[in-house]
């Protein structure tokens, strides 16, 4: 627990020095704190220029971070979540102490010098290089390594954004990707001891200001439903976009990758002539849409505009996060979405700035798929308890209709992209490369539902599994029965608890035979007893089983399958 305080610190001043550095190379590069806030002046520091400045200065910003990125980190490029999450999920948390340094400058320099990218996913790089780095100095074992990477990230989050809840749970659905009590606790005291850090230097403050929002027409709840299908719909296709330009950048550039930022942004400064609200992050046009200020046709463009710049910063070379630019598309969607109903329903849509909240959360869920962390960060960031229930059911929304739309996230469609499966087996190991038919045993001996519970418990006793499975009167697959469910059953009072085990029959999560062992040893892991059924090509009848120690069989056959 020191160890996760300790790494909460770190993150939480690193934070403060990333924002710092931000800021400083802002204001020597554009003029202004925030030149997103201000487009089409000039810079001060070169008034000769006029607007036109922001054709130089992403050039000049990538003159500074290419050569950085390229000699020093490499795994700085890009946005940084996916390259955590990869350590966490198949390098045991290892993560090189100088990521956090080049990381920091090599982003600073980036939003600072106009690109459109965002700061979460540095900071989560640089909280997680900290987390690990403080894991190898103390020697710390694999699963504690990994919980310190997961306690840097979720200090970053909450020291930047102010979101100390937010943290905690970026942390455990992104990084983690599981809940657990030890988890949550270590998260906690790393996101409150940021939270404290950051308050300290910047103010606690809501991310946005806004109105209080209020939902007086229970059809408004269709409205918000029908959105957050949108946004899940504009957030699969940010991603796609995203890699897309990403691979025309790859195949455009021929030279040395040192110089390609700076070559690249050329490209980027036409888009931020045309567009200077695309430069940097891009909070003040966000919080102007939340506030109606725009027009529908502008807030399309700004839509647009945001997914061809947070693409082309991203695929010239650029270090930045895509939370926050996803967070600016579901403004935009939103508050034009907004709009449209508020002119075709205008008794019943309600505020356009409601609409801008839920579909920012809509949007990031869409790409990302962490409802979780969608509503409570944008409850965090704005502070608006009234939007949560609207929030809550676009998230939802959002959330399933990208599952069906696409298998992977903004965030392991990269990873993908380079042969690497986060629920696959890591590059040599040993278990994982086999099928579940290759390695499962045959299907041990079925009870009929009729079973008496004493009976069952004699059968259970002597079958060493565990767990059985259980079949209907017609002999269909019922679900699985263990000696802990049978024997809590029997230690109930006698007229609560059932007489046979057909009740106590729970089907665990379904496994096929030609599912790959890696990804079934996360369902026999998770499962009561000491094995599960494989099920037949349709998911519908047992046709073996997986035991723990058939998986370690697995070892001996030297990976083949």
């Amino acid at each position: 627990m020191a160890a996760a305080v300790l790494v909460g610190a770190g993150a939480g001043a690193g934070s403060v020095a990333f924002r710092w550095c931000i800021n400083v190379f802002t204001r020597l590069l554009s003029g202004h704190a925030d030149y997103a806030g201000a487009p089409g002046a000039g810079n001060p520091h070169v008034p000769w220029l006029g607007p036109y400045f922001v054709l130089l200065a992403p050039v000049v910003g990538g003159l500074l971070y290419g050569p950085l990125v390229n000699r020093f980190a490499r795994e700085a490029r890009g946005h940084g979540v996916p390259e955590v999450m990869l350590a966490v999920a198949q390098r045991g948390g290892q993560i090189s102490p100088k990521v956090a340094v080049v990381k920091t400058l090599a982003s600073a320099l980036t939003i600072g010098s106009g690109g459109s990218v965002g700061r979460e996913g540095p900071i989560v790089q640089i909280g997680a290089a900290l987390g690990s780095t403080l894991g190898r100095v103390t020697k710390a074992a694999e699963g504690h390594m990994k919980l310190l990477v997961a306690c840097g990230a979720a200090g970053g989050i909450a020291a930047t954004f102010n979101a100390p809840l937010a943290g905690v749970f970026f942390a455990m659905e992104l990084i983690l990707g599981t809940f657990s009590a030890e988890a949550f606790g270590a998260t906690v005291l790393a996101s409150v001891t940021a939270s404290v850090i950051g308050r300290a230097a910047f103010g606690d403050v809501a991310f946005l200001a806004l109105p209080p929002f209020h939902v007086d027409h229970l059809d408004q709840y269709a409205l918000f439903a029908l959105l957050g299908l949108v946004a899940a719909v504009t957030g699969v296709g940010f991603s796609r976009a995203l890699y897309l330009i990403e691979d025309a950048c790859d195949w455009l550039w021929r030279g040395p990758e040192w110089l390609r930022p700076a070559v690249g942004g050329l490209a980027l400064g036409l888009v931020l002539l045309a567009l200077p609200q695309m430069y940097g992050v891009g909070y003040p046009v966000l919080e102007n849409a939340t506030e109606g200020r725009y027009a529908l046709g502008f807030l399309l463009l700004l839509l647009v505009g945001k997914v061809v710049a947070t693409s082309l910063t991203i695929g010239i070379g650029g270090s930045g996060g895509v939370f926050a630019p996803s967070l600016f598309i579901g403004a935009m969607l939103g508050s034009a979405y907004g709009i449209g109903v508020h002119h075709m329903l205008p008794g019943t849509a309600g505020a356009v700035g409601a609409y801008a909240l839920v579909g920012m959360g809509a949007t990031f869920a869409g790409a990302a798929r962490a409802p979780i962390t969608a509503v409570v960060i944008l409850f965090e960031l704005t502070g608006e308890y009234s939007i949560i229930l609207p929030l809550m059911l676009a998230v939802v929304m959002a959330t399933a209709t990208s599952r069906l739309l696409t298998r992977d996230t903004i965030y392991t469609l990269k990873l993908r992209r380079r042969g690497i499966d986060l629920e696959g087996a890591a590059p040599g190991a040993r278990i994982g490369a086999q099928h579940v038919g290759a390695v499962m045993e045959p299907l041990p001996s079925s009870l009929p539902a009729a079973t008496a519970l004493t009976d069952a418990a004699v059968l259970l006793s002597l079958s060493g599994h565990g767990a059985l499975p259980v079949v209907g009167d017609t002999g269909e697959y019922v679900g699985v029965v263990t000696a802990q469910a049978v024997a809590e059953a029997l230690a109930d009072q006698p007229d609560s608890a059932p007489s046979t085990v057909g009740p106590l029959a729970e089907p665990p999560e379904p496994l096929t035979a030609d599912q790959p062992l890696t990804q079934a040893l996360h369902t026999l892991l998770s499962a009561a007893g000491t094995g599960v059924p494989v099920l037949d090509a349709e998911g519908g009848s047992p046709v073996g089983w997986l035991s723990h120690q058939s998986a370690l069989r697995a070892v001996g056959s030297g990976g083949t399958s």
